[in-house]
């Protein structure tokens, strides 16, 4: 079978598994597998170019997923005018003085001598930054935060479209993967895995507690979004007429209408970052990060500056994820810092990369669409086959409520397994790099 008729026939069993979900469960839940397997694909695509093209291992992946969903509120929230005019200025500034602090800092410790006087005088900038900057900071948190905490507690945003924040989000994240590669890029594999896990357990700690910035754990509902509300669809006399033209209720057509935008929106978008990573894997930079990756020290006694395009594909690969973070939160219409967990947006992606093919865009994206179907449809499949194998027993019998108890289990079991059997009979993935 050659390279293109598997990639045809690899893809045209993901859309025959999605279809069959329409006819089998409902076009609802088809449409979902789509819209977060088109995210997940994204996703996949930006942790493949750092490590399948650069091979860095980036285990931080959460927290730029959670960097995108944030700035969907910072940008696309109404500002809250009680809560600005409560401590929003002291607030910015604040940050200001905390960002002055750190640059000043470093600053001094490029231009004063070694020695005492160098450690002297940066420990004295930032004590007496950190002072400053906690007696603007902490008083006008707690006057924002004490406007209206049931409902608001938040500066807010900006109040503008929120396809604006999805680039923006891409932006944060690049913003972040810059000071991260900055610290962490030097040092060994183990260790920049180390350091990228812990800074986006920090970031989800920062998202939880600055009730200031995104309410905390106490989430942001009511996120604007690109394509209307089912609700207010269904109160379109127009729309609902429409829908009645199709044999269709108003709340099926309306949840179907929003999904099929969404699925538009993400397969534009999707396609285009392809298109755009298809060109710099084959481009002569592309060559070069392959080489850079295959063997360090050749690359760098041929005068490359290794670490600096590392940091270039790092930044790269980490708006992508942001992006996606931003698209999901967008499909979702609220932000919930909780929900921001390792497993579902850091292993699961890195999953979808192993599976599909590291190395390989169009693998990754594969590897998207089938990890995802499969962590979406082994719980229910789980469910039926323990149903249908304790069906002989008792409704009240131990062993059978025990076993359909756990089914739930059965989505990790899988992905475990599914896993194992991959790296056992495809190591490179079903569409391994050529």
């Amino acid at each position: 079978m050659s390279d293109q008729t598997k990639t045809f026939s690899l893809f045209a069993l993901v859309a025959v598994l999605i279809i069959g979900t329409g006819f089998v469960q409902s076009w609802n839940s088809a449409l979902f597998i789509l819209n977060m397997g088109l995210i997940s694909a994204i996703m996949s695509l930006g942790v493949n170019l750092q490590w399948g093209i650069a091979g860095l291992l980036n285990v931080g992946v959460m927290g730029f997923v959670a960097l995108g969903g944030l700035a969907t509120v910072l940008i696309s929230m109404k500002p809250d005018p009680e809560a600005w005019a409560a401590g929003g200025p002291s607030i910015l500034l604040g940050l200001l003085i905390g960002a002055a602090t750190i640059g000043a800092s470093i600053f001094a410790s490029r231009k004063i001598a070694k020695g005492w006087p160098r450690i002297l005088g940066v420990l004295a900038i930032l004590l007496f930054g950190f002072v400053l900057y906690r007696l603007t900071f902490i008083p006008a948190v707690k006057a924002v935060e004490a406007v209206n905490p049931a409902t608001s507690g938040y500066l807010g945003g900006l109040g503008l479209p929120i396809l604006i924040a999805w680039p923006v989000g891409g932006l944060l994240a690049a913003g972040a993967a810059w000071v991260i590669g900055k610290t962490a890029l030097g040092l060994r594999s183990d260790y920049l895995a180390i350091a990228t896990l812990g800074i986006s357990e920090i970031i989800i700690a920062v998202l939880k507690n600055e009730d200031w910035m995104s309410r905390g754990v106490k989430n942001v509902i009511g996120i604007p979004r690109p394509l209307p509300y089912e609700i207010d669809l269904q109160n379109d006399p127009s729309f609902v007429e429409r829908a009645a033209n199709i044999g269709l209720d108003p709340t099926t057509a309306s949840t179907l209408y929003v999904k099929i935008g969404y699925a538009l929106l993400f397969t534009i978008v999707l396609i285009a970052l392809l298109w755009l990573s298809q060109k710099a894997l084959n481009s002569p930079w592309g060559r070069m990060m392959r080489a850079i990756r295959d063997n360090e020290t050749a690359a760098r006694a041929m005068g490359k500056n290794v670490t600096a395009r590392h940091l270039q594909i790092f930044i790269l690969g980490s708006a992508i994820v942001g992006i996606a973070g931003a698209m999901m939160t967008t499909l979702d219409a609220q932000l919930t810092p909780a929900s921001y967990q390792p497993l579902r947006f850091t292993f699961l992606v890195w999953v979808m990369v192993i599976v599909g093919g590291s190395g390989n865009n169009l693998g990754a994206v594969l590897g998207g669409f089938i990890v995802w179907f499969l962590w979406v449809q082994v719980e229910p499949i789980g469910l039926w086959l323990m149903q249908v194998i304790t069906a002989p027993l008792a409704e009240d019998n131990a062993l059978r409520t025990h076993l359909i108890e756990s089914a739930a289990h059965m989505r990790l079991l899988t992905m475990g397994l599914f896993l194992l059997i991959m790296l056992r009979f495809s190591p490179r993935g079903l569409l391994p790099e050529k």
